[in-house]
């Protein structure tokens, strides 16, 4: 099932990264390579905001998020922001973590997709039934 056009759209213009390090999607090859994606090195970014994208009360958020960061733990998170202005979500940035993994935290806090990379490289991983669809692209610095 492919997912919808218009939150497809938001995935691929939304920002990703902390604070001073900031990429989208939309990148073309060889890519960008931030400071907090070692070469060859796995990461992901996840947020447990607004399951099934849709909007949720501040307090049910900061309670999914706080779940999520525990139930990441062993990857030690780095708390981060994924999208920007009225969009942003706070989002944790798992480093050397498996897409398998990955995708289950996703899963299990209800997400629709997360952002799964290695090095320069990345996917909007869709997170469909127990499926995972990756969407690969190369990053782009945001000005």
């Amino acid at each position: 099932m492919a997912p919808d056009a218009g939150l497809r759209a938001a995935f691929l213009g939304a920002h990703y990264g902390l604070g001073g390090e900031r990429v989208t999607l939309q990148g073309t090859q060889p890519g960008h390579r931030p400071p907090w994606a070692p070469p060859g090195g796995r990461w992901a970014m996840i947020t447990a905001y607004n399951p099934g994208a849709q909007p949720q009360s501040r307090a049910e958020n900061v309670s999914a998020q706080a779940r999520l960061r525990q139930q990441a733990a062993r990857w030690a998170p780095l708390e981060t922001v994924n999208g920007s202005g009225p969009h942003a979500e706070p989002s944790l940035l798992l480093r050397g973590v498996p897409l398998r993994e990955a995708a289950a935290l996703g899963r299990a806090s209800g997400q629709v997709a997360i952002v799964w990379g290695v090095g320069r490289r990345a996917a909007l991983v869709w997170l469909q039934g127990e499926g995972a669809r990756p969407e690969r692209h190369w990053l782009s610095p945001v000005p």
